[in-house]
């Protein structure tokens, strides 16, 4: 039997392109399990629970935490995120490739309980770039919009903690280079 694969942690700002790259990534190789995260944001439109994410309520999630059914959960723009531990354990242990999208504190809180997980840290080609993507979302208020920047800067002073720092500078090229780390390419 083959060793067990690495769990890899896909992290960097918001608007940096994290979803956008897996979703490509998938559409070539949809072997590929991305951990669908429980949040207690609400759904934006087109989004459907247990696919982009488990909608929860706070009591719901409140009961994960406390059964420390959560590999990671973090607080973002006033919403909880965490990802269900027994699913990415399950699927380690089959043998398939595992990948989390998820923020600079989860994937710290990852590193911490696995020590072994890959994180590999998607970077904004500019912080230009990075200003034009977030605002030219247009689903978010202006606070919010500051309050992702703010957190941006954070989160981009944070690189050097990461094994590997992918620059989505062309979807397709981070997509393929993630599929290279996940060994699966």
């Amino acid at each position: 039997m083959s060793e067990r694969p690495r769990l890899t942690v896909l992290s960097g700002p918001s608007g940096v392109g994290k979803s956008t790259v897996v979703a490509h990534m998938r559409k070539q190789f949809p072997e590929v399990w991305l951990s669908v995260s429980a949040t207690t944001r609400h759904p934006r439109p087109g989004e459907r629970d247990g696919v982009q994410y488990h909608f929860v309520d706070n009591e719901q999630f409140d009961k994960l935490v406390a059964n420390g059914e959560l590999l990671e959960w973090a607080v973002f723009a006033g919403n909880r995120y965490g990802t269900p531990r027994q699913a990415v354990v399950d699927k380690l242990d089959k043998g398939e490739p595992v990948l989390l999208e998820i923020d600079l504190q989860g994937a710290r809180q990852v590193k911490e309980s696995m020590p072994e997980a890959q994180l590999v840290f998607l970077a904004p080609p500019s912080w230009d770039e990075l200003v034009r993507r977030l605002a030219g979302r247009g689903t978010e208020s202006q606070d919010v919009i500051d309050e992702r920047l703010a957190a941006a800067r954070i989160e981009l002073a944070a690189e050097a903690e990461f094994d590997t720092t992918l620059v989505n500078t062309s979807v397709e090229q981070v997509a393929a280079e993630l599929l290279a780390l996940l060994g699966v390419a």
